[in-house]
């Protein structure tokens, strides 16, 4: 990243000035435009590496702007990243169909901006370095028949290279959908705790008003029924009391009371599990609890499980473990609902947890559905296989979550029986950066 140029298309002045400050910070070479037909010239000008592009701009929109860098043969082939409030799916899937390749939402992350950043120019320098082979390899074929059977070989492993980029672009694909869900569900927690938390206070004060009422309501008739001379409004009192059912709804308002307490500590409930299932801005290797997250995504999908099958909960001691939460929640989805998928009718789902010594933990998920053919054991995990039929799966869930275990330094194994179900396990150490052998955990 230290050689590359990053173009920034915006017409807030305040929002590119910290942005290209932090930019440059990080050794990157920022230029600057206003709008969308001063970003052409630039863009054609100094032909960088990467566009950040705004989508609400006076004049040219973000989407237009794209589209016209998109005809042009020059600068065509620069990814395009954009930075815009609008995230609903109609602009996102538009914001695609122009030709850009990522987006971020506003208020920016910078850290955020920095990793797509530096994804999408990894992205670039493979294509590149792929471009580039592709033409060492027709000048060879060119000039030196002898290379034959050497350049068939460098072809291979160029299609290889070709198979591992469309991974990883549908598993960043994949990814931002799971943060965008992250998102979406820790907005929706933070809107309903604000009217949850003045409804429970409400009703604690309802409940006070309430035994206020009905001890004024007790002392009247006291008061009247000790009262000389009193006697008929007394008669009358007792009549009106009758009437209203004043007995009943002291009990009833009771029950109802408890009933609806009882009934907000369930939404408050669902609220915590959502914003722990998301993790939204943990971007860092944190210590968690893998059963406080179990929990949460059982929460989740509970509706996905509820009608095929028991939860059975074992849980062992684990220690904390670092880890990246929010993307171990997804594991636990996939394997959970993949177990749902797997019950015809109505079965079990055990989940168990355990420490394999002090310093590897693992969580078994076990179903009691169709199993998985010998035949298909050793495929489960690639990308895009799936026994689903077409259209109920992607064949991703599985390949990304292999990928995500992998991250963490773990691996998974699976066991299965057919008409009997199967058993995924997925072993982690306490503290990756140790056990990772290839360095890629910090």
């Amino acid at each position: 990243m230290k050689a590359a140029t990053v173009l920034i298309i915006d017409d807030t002045p305040a929002n590119v000035a910290v942005l290209a400050d932090y930019l440059e910070d990080q050794g990157l070479r920022v230029v600057v435009a206003q709008d969308g037909e001063e970003g052409l010239q630039r863009a054609q000008f100094v032909r960088p590496d990467l566009i950040l592009l705004d989508v609400m701009m006076p004049g040219m929109d973000g989407f237009e702007t794209c589209r016209q860098l998109k005809s042009r043969a020059e600068v065509k082939d620069i990814p395009v990243i954009f930075m815009t409030a609008l995230t609903d799916t109609s602009n996102v899937v538009n914001g695609f169909a122009v030709g850009g390749v990522d987006y971020v939402t506003k208020p920016i992350q910078i850290e955020e901006v920095l990793a797509r950043i530096n994804t999408h120019l990894s992205l670039r320098a493979m294509h590149q370095q792929l471009s580039a082979q592709n033409l060492i390899l027709q000048q060879e074929v060119t000039t030196r028949l002898e290379t034959e059977a050497a350049l068939q070989l460098a072809n291979g492993e160029q299609q290889a290279l070709i198979g591992k980029l469309q991974e990883a672009h549908d598993q960043l694909l994949q990814s931002e959908k799971m943060a965008s869900i992250g998102q979406l569900a820790a907005g929706i927690a933070h809107e309903i705790n604000n009217p949850i938390g003045f409804i429970n206070s409400n009703m604690g004060s309802l409940q006070t008003y309430f035994d206020t009422l009905f001890s004024a309501l007790d002392a009247c008739e006291k008061v009247l029924t000790e009262a000389p001379g009193c006697g008929q409004l007394a008669a009358r009192f007792a009549q009106v009391k009758q009437e209203a059912e004043i007995d009943y709804l002291r009990d009833d308002i009771v029950e109802l009371m408890k009933e609806s307490k009882e009934g907000l500590k369930r939404v408050k409930d669902i609220v915590q599990a959502l914003k722990d299932f998301s993790h939204v801005g943990q971007a860092n290797w944190l210590e968690a609890d893998l059963h406080r997250g179990l929990d949460s995504t059982l929460n989740i999908v509970s509706n996905e499980i509820k009608y095929k099958a028991e939860v059975i909960k074992r849980y062992g001691d684990l220690p904390p473990v670092k880890c990246l939460a929010s993307q171990l929640n997804q594991v636990f989805m996939n394997l959970l609902v993949n177990a749902a998928h797997a019950i015809k009718e109505f079965g079990t789902i055990t989940i168990s947890t355990g420490c394999t010594d002090a310093d590897w933990v693992w969580v078994e998920i076990r179903d009691t559905g169709q199993g998985v053919p010998a035949e298909n054991l050793n495929r489960i995990f690639e990308p895009f296989f799936t026994t689903k039929p077409v259209g109920s799966g992607t064949g991703l869930g599985l390949s990304l979550s292999y990928g995500i275990v992998h991250k963490h330094g773990g691996r998974i194994e699976v066991r299965s029986e057919a008409g009997v179900g199967s058993s995924f396990t997925v072993h982690l150490p306490v503290n990756p950066a140790q056990a990772s052998e290839e360095g890629e955990i910090v």
